[in-house]
């Protein structure tokens, strides 16, 4: 489980094919490693993997294929995400709830600076807009955020220059795609209200 507070941004070094996946290799001086242990979780621009080897700055984790056709960003050398450790039951939930898994891959459709702060569109898949409402919570390629407005598949958010600074969310351009995982709590009133769950 994670909060959303993204805590450094670190670089894919090295893609290695699998049998059925990748194995990736990524440099984050910046994250902390000497409490991360082997089996540890980490997100990475808001996907759930696990450390299955370390250095003083880097680490490995495999990415199965069927990850890989959910989400985006995984899968070349260069790239640069966003990454947080799992909290702990002791953290401060400065974001809101996040599980990692991501829910879906949207599309950016505007990116503008307004004032100090920038405005960012985007349009979800058709099977997330239920989910997204107004002054809600989001995860855009694992960071935190609050809906400003919605209507149909697009929503918008204010990013604040904090978030611009220390995210990768700086990179992004009308067409660019990012993962969403939607409000944890949205996902389980959806089961609970489906008859089919009481069947």
């Amino acid at each position: 489980m994670f909060t959303g507070i993204v805590a450094a941004t670190g670089e894919i070094t090295h893609v290695a094919a699998l049998e059925d996946g990748l194995r990736l290799t990524i440099a984050a001086p910046g994250l902390g490693l000497g409490n991360v242990a082997i089996g540890d979780s980490i997100a990475h621009g808001g996907v759930c993997l696990t450390v299955i080897a370390k250095k003083k700055n880097s680490y490995q984790v495999d990415v199965s294929r069927e990850t890989l056709n959910c989400t985006i960003g995984l899968a070349a050398e260069g790239v640069q995400v966003n990454l947080e450790k799992a909290m702990r039951l002791s953290d401060f939930i400065g974001g809101h709830l996040v599980s990692g898994h991501v829910d879906g891959v949207g599309e950016v459709i505007k990116f503008e600076p307004i004032g100090e702060s920038h405005e960012l569109v985007i349009k979800a898949p058709k099977s997330l807009a239920k989910y997204i409402a107004r002054k809600g919570s989001i995860a855009v390629d694992g960071v935190s955020l609050t809906t400003n407005r919605v209507k149909g598949r697009r929503f918008s958010i204010n990013l604040i220059p904090h978030t611009i600074e220390v995210t990768t969310l700086k990179h992004l351009h009308a067409g660019s795609k990012v993962n969403l995982e939607i409000d944890l709590i949205a996902r389980y009133v959806e089961r609970m209200l489906n008859p089919d769950a009481r069947a």
